[in-house]
């Protein structure tokens, strides 16, 4: 090693760095094991013992994020401790929605023996119960802890859904892997996804943020393995069903069944 190596210009260097990116940035390691808490409470997968008290539970998991929020939001003018209280008021309604997507995936599922086995082992619903909490988050005007949280999600299950997606109730993500949601993405209700799809945009220049760059996906699709759809204004249409390994980028209408075989054939099924 040189021993007239001066470092004293990186050193300085480094904390200015680190200490502004700090003031604005959550500890990731703390908002993970606040996300694990949060997924423990409202799916223990190991028994909690019956003096438990959920109420002592639930209030430090709501102090954490306080704290989280606090350590890089306090000088914003955010009110801080609004939106924690906003956020728990609807931690039921969050619960109840990823029961509904767990019932889904049960019932659509053949390999699914019961709905607390998908709750407790599947990645793709662990994904989607990741997503509901980071995306209302992210629907209260907190920045940088969403992504975290979904990138955290990301490399636990290789489903990479930005919080911003916009994703109704119930939704199924089967198997999972692979799948690319983006952050102008709309998905309506009652909707599948399997492996390897990626719903993303045609154009990814930083001036077109504010736009919407990635698909709308209306009721009742389903949308199978390794499918690539892009485009904001591509809309796949009520009651669709979108073959594995199809590339779109433009619409398909309601009751339509895209495959692809030699050549992509589209075939629009008769209204009821």
């Amino acid at each position: 090693m040189n021993k007239n190596l001066n470092t004293k210009s990186l050193i300085s260097l480094l904390k200015t760095t680190h200490n502004a990116e700090w003031e604005a940035t959550p500890s990731s390691n703390d908002a993970i094991a606040w996300l694990d808490g949060l997924i423990q409470f409202l799916f223990p997968s190991n028994h909690l013992p019956k003096s438990t008290s959920y109420e002592g539970i639930l209030k430090k998991n709501q102090i954490d994020l306080e704290n989280i929020l606090l350590s890089y939001l306090e000088p914003s003018g955010i009110d801080i401790e609004g939106v924690v209280d906003h956020f728990y008021s609807s931690l039921e309604g969050i619960y109840q929605n990823l029961r509904l997507d767990a019932n889904k995936i049960n019932a659509y599922d053949p390999a699914s023996h019961s709905v607390n086995e998908v709750i407790v082992s599947y990645p793709g619903f662990y994904a989607i119960a990741v997503y509901r909490i980071a995306n209302h988050l992210s629907r209260l005007g907190i920045p940088v802890l969403p992504r975290i949280l979904s990138e955290y999600a990301h490399g636990k299950t290789g489903v990479d859904i930005h919080p911003n997606a916009q994703i109704g109730v119930p939704f199924m993500i089967d198997h999972g892997t692979g799948i690319v949601i983006g952050s102008t993405t709309i998905i309506g209700k009652n909707v599948s996804i399997y492996q390897g799809v990626t719903l993303g945009a045609l154009q990814v220049a930083k001036d077109l943020a504010e736009t919407k760059r990635h698909p709308t996906v209306e009721d009742n699709v389903i949308i199978y393995a390794r499918t690539t759809i892009l485009g904001g204004d591509t809309v796949i249409g009520n009651n669709s069903v979108i073959g594995g390994s199809v590339f779109l980028t433009k619409s398909v209408e309601p009751n339509s069944q895209v495959f692809n075989t030699h050549q992509l054939r589209i075939v629009h099924k008769s209204s009821q």
